[in-house]
């Protein structure tokens, strides 16, 4: 891989862009483990396929730890709402990216009168694989990054922003997973209601009634700690974590994406994002010094969208604070997932001045798994 960089930007719940080829290693399932108490699914989800500007989703970003460079974060915290596409890339490229987003929203149809667009752009820095300082990634990737977005499952591993990223001393990269609740447990009104046109489930059709909520999360690996995979700690039994003999210092980041069907507000979600930051320890992080690690989170339910209209009030939704649990369980099983599968997925990668991070070693993690009695 000559030019890392010109892979580095994603749209998230999407599709992946650039080069890089998701790999036959196994996700977590296909090892034999299970993680959590949920049902399971491959997510791929944009807040919907019309103009965002002018139909703005409920959103909250929550900072774990801010060493990073998060654009739009302010404006999505002052009014609880995206009006773009979200996009990931490293960390020099995020103003270019974010160029990128504001021309492509600036040529839809509807917004020839807009003067203010809120890109949020998150990053994390590849600089051990990727030439970053060539800064190679231009608006032209990010606008061509949102066209491809489709449906279906999301490419994983070293692809798209994950292509230069390492985490716990292996190659890191992109990771999803997803969690449906039980009727019982999400839709208020299961006759009723139908999942939005744009949310992909495995085992599911969107426009399918009687499903439960759907949380689904996009996560872009690269930072330090000491691996635990489900309880299993992997990084301390292969001699390979942050601290040791004092050579690596864990420092890196964390961008973490989590989209709901279920009709929460801002506040609410920011509630729900906050809660996958405890994957993050569970994996082993403990959000180093120099790490940048986010939460953002959004609702794709189509009842709670904030339209441009000309009326002075706008209708409201609560969802109940007492049922919002199940969801908090279902973001931290998803998330640690997620995490998962972007160090099972991603393969050994050669970069910059031929700099290389080494694969997870599949052979001796499903020895572990066993051992610990962790396989099925």
């Amino acid at each position: 891989m000559k030019r890392i960089a010109h892979t580095a930007c994603l749209v998230l719940l999407a599709a992946a862009a650039g080069l890089g080829q998701e790999s036959s290693r196994p996700r977590l399932r296909d090892l034999g483990v299970e993680v959590g108490i949920f049902r399971t699914g491959v997510t791929a989800i944009l807040p919907h396929g019309g103009n965002l500007f002018q139909e703005k989703v409920p959103a909250a970003i929550v900072v774990g730890n801010g060493f990073g460079k998060l654009i739009g974060s302010t404006q999505v915290e002052e009014l609880g709402q995206v009006e773009t596409p979200i996009l990931l890339t490293n960390t020099l490229s995020v103003w270019e990216v974010a160029n990128g987003v504001v021309d492509y929203m600036l040529a839809l149809p509807g917004n020839e009168t807009v003067r203010s667009i809120n890109p949020v752009v998150g990053e994390t820095n590849d600089g051990w694989l990727n030439d970053i300082r060539g800064r190679h990634v231009t608006r032209a990737h990010a606008v061509e990054a949102i066209r491809s977005a489709q449906r279906g499952p999301v490419p994983e591993g070293a692809v798209g922003a994950g292509a230069g990223t390492v985490c716990f001393g292996w190659k890191g990269g992109i990771g999803t997973s997803s969690r449906l609740l039980p009727p019982i447990l999400g839709a208020s009104q299961p006759p009723a209601r139908q999942l939005p046109a744009r949310t992909a489930l495995a085992g599911g059709s969107g426009g399918s009634v009687g499903l439960g909520y759907t949380v689904g999360v996009l996560v872009q690996t690269n930072y330090g700690g000491v691996l635990e995979l489900a309880g299993v700690p992997i990084g301390k039994e292969l001699g390979q974590y942050s601290f040791k003999e004092q050579l690596n210092y864990g420092d890196g980041s964390c961008m973490i994406v989590a989209a709901t069907d279920a009709p929460l507000n801002s506040a609410q979600l920011k509630r729900l994002a906050r809660r996958a930051l405890l994957a993050l320890g569970k994996t082993g992080s403990a959000m180093s010094h120099g790490s940048g690690d986010y939460v953002i989170a959004f609702s794709t339910a189509a009842e709670c969208r904030i339209k441009s209209t000309a009326n002075r009030t706008e209708p409201s939704l609560r969802f109940r604070e007492d049922d919002l649990s199940p969801l908090f369980q279902a973001i931290v099983e998803a998330t640690e997932e997620a995490i998962y599968n972007s160090l099972l997925k991603a393969t050994d990668t050669k970069g910059y001045h031929q700099h290389e991070s080494k694969a997870l070693p599949l052979g001796r993690v499903k020895e572990l798994l066993n051992k610990y009695g962790r396989s099925r």
